[in-house]
């Protein structure tokens, strides 16, 4: 296995719903999300608040966070081109970590933070 989907396994099960907000924090690994403006894009997690309808097709509900692990190659992808993105298409969280370093951005409307793993 990868370090990135070791990672993925490692981050999915320690995601728990956050007492007091109305969020069944649904994540599903390695599915096609398909984004208001017609882009289809397959994040490493994406975390719904409610249970996607589709079963056999991209996903139309735009997740409220996604989680991108970054593989060796694709970083200027995971770090400057996906987090506008995602903002652009109403994504409130996205959160990049970078298995090799363990440096994480997590991006938000209101702007970005920079942390190391685990937090």
């Amino acid at each position: 296995m990868m370090p990135n989907k070791w990672a993925v396994d490692r981050i999915r099960s320690t995601i728990k719903p956050i007492t007091g907000i109305a969020c069944s924090c649904i994540h599903i690994a390695d599915v096609y999300v398909s984004f208001p403006n017609g882009s289809l894009k397959r994040p490493d997690i994406s975390i719904f608040c409610r249970e996607p309808d589709e079963d056999e097709e991209a996903i139309s509900l735009v997740p409220e966070a996604v989680i991108e692990i970054i593989s060796k190659g694709y970083e200027a992808k995971d770090l400057q081109i996906a987090p506008p993105f995602y903002l652009s298409q109403g994504v409130k969280n996205i959160v990049v970590l970078n298995p090799y370093t363990l440096a994480i951005l997590h991006v938000h409307e209101k702007g970005a933070e920079h942390y190391l793993s685990p937090v």
